[in-house]
């Protein structure tokens, strides 16, 4: 197994992890006592104990962290800041939405990954294929439940009323 450009792969999404992580931060905070305030506790958590997660299955597979690329993630989330959603100042509805499918955008990644790694479980012992399938539904679920929060996000950012059709 060529383990550089597996160090490569990881360390990139380590850095997009980073990103996340962040990403759900601010919308957890943006979010607090509203009603997509729980679910994006929930979230905040999930993702953050899946970078750790990361982290633990790079360091069983000796991999070295790039904290160049973990702290690109972080200025990437912060730069995605600038967007401007309709209002000079403070948080709009657009916000929430595009923040949400940030948050989808990174899950679809994760899964992805650990997708890739269940695939290399049989050339490499330090790789627990029962763990990697409860990460795999792990973010399938996060998918699912962003789906149903983003469709709503959307009704409300444009002024339709109704229910969202997860």
């Amino acid at each position: 197994m060529d383990t550089k450009l597996l160090g490569i792969y990881l360390n990139d999404h380590l850095g997009g992890s980073t990103a996340g992580v962040e990403l759900a931060k601010r919308a957890r905070k943006q979010n607090e006592g509203g009603e997509y305030g729980e679910f994006l506790a929930w979230l905040a958590d999930a993702i953050e104990s899946d970078r750790d997660t990361l982290m633990r299955i790079m360091d069983d597979l000796e991999i070295r962290k790039d904290p160049v690329k973990e702290a690109g993630g972080w200025l990437l989330e912060k730069a995605g800041r600038l967007k401007l959603n309709g209002q000079l100042k403070g948080y709009s509805p657009l916000s929430r939405l595009v923040e949400l499918e940030g948050l989808a955008l990174g899950v679809t990644g994760k899964l992805a990954l650990w997708k890739v790694l269940r695939e290399l479980t049989a050339d490499q012992p330090a790789l627990n294929r029962a763990e990697l399938d409860t990460l795999v539904a792990g973010a399938e679920e996060q998918q699912r439940r962003i789906e149903e929060r983003r469709l709503s996000a959307a009704r409300e950012a444009f002024g339709l009323s109704g229910a969202a059709v997860p």
